[in-house]
């Protein structure tokens, strides 16, 4: 009968193998599955506002490779259905599998024919549990997802992490966004409580204009999507007009 150390001889790895009588070996897998803890090719910050009557996403459309601005024509506000639009960061393959993953939960509910269109609060849920059972078996989806949508005539928005944290507010932003765009989403908030469609606007815009100053994986293009009780609407790429002019004054980072 061989002696493992003696088939070790032979090439192959004395841990992975079982001796049997027979003289017949068992592969065995002693190895721990690996798993993916690294996003690679990510996307940078997502906001969300809710205004009188509806929400407001914005996302750029970057696909950073590591440091390098790799792709630059991606889209991550989603359409779900006329009450839901979704908004993305993070890893952007696991966008891609997570927006599988709603279209199919979207066949299903078609072929209910009940004619009762999901919810947002109800898509809501259903990501929280996905996100959540994918992080118990310790592979998350490294995704932070925006819930937007129109619920009983009422602006909801929601926020689901990698984790399967889950909130609900009137502003939320993800990425380098929750740092920077944040406080000024919320100032605005509390000088104009009740703000219109076109206030809400602009200021998404302002600050997807000073997260492109400050946060080095942002991009000059970005999408809006915006819901009401009455049209779903995703508009861009938009283009930032930058002026850089005030970059001769910075100093002390040479």
């Amino acid at each position: 009968m061989f002696e493992v150390s003696a088939l070790h001889n032979f090439g192959f790895p004395a841990n992975s193998l079982d001796l049997l009588g027979n003289n017949e070996f068992q592969t065995i897998n002693d190895d721990p599955i690996g798993h993916f803890h690294t996003p690679i090719t990510t996307a940078t910050s997502v906001l969300g506002l809710a205004f009188d009557n509806g929400v407001i996403l914005a996302a750029d459309t970057l696909g950073s490779y590591g440091s390098l601005a790799r792709f630059k024509n991606i889209s991550r506000v989603l359409k779900v259905n006329k009450n839901i639009i979704l908004g993305v960061g993070g890893d952007y393959a696991d966008f891609q599998y997570l927006k599988e993953l709603v279209n199919g939960k979207m066949i299903g509910e078609e072929c209910l024919e009940d004619n009762v269109p999901l919810k947002p609060a109800s898509l809501h849920c259903w990501l929280t549990r996905v996100l959540y059972q994918r992080r118990s078996k310790v592979d998350p989806l490294w995704n932070n997802v925006l819930i937007a949508g129109v619920q009983n005539k009422t602006p909801y928005l929601g926020f689901i992490d990698k984790l399967g944290t889950a909130v609900k507010d009137t502003v939320i932003a993800t990425g380098f966004g929750a740092h920077i765009a944040v406080p000024l989403l919320r100032n605005g908030v509390q000088k104009k409580p009740n703000m219109n469609k076109q206030e809400a606007e602009e200021l998404i815009v302002k600050c997807m204009e000073v997260l492109y100053y400050r946060d080095a994986r942002s991009f000059n293009k970005y999408e809006l999507g915006i819901i009401t009780p009455d049209e779903v609407q995703i508009k861009g790429p938009i283009s930032i007009k930058a002026n850089w002019d005030i970059s001769q004054y910075v100093s002390g980072y040479e």
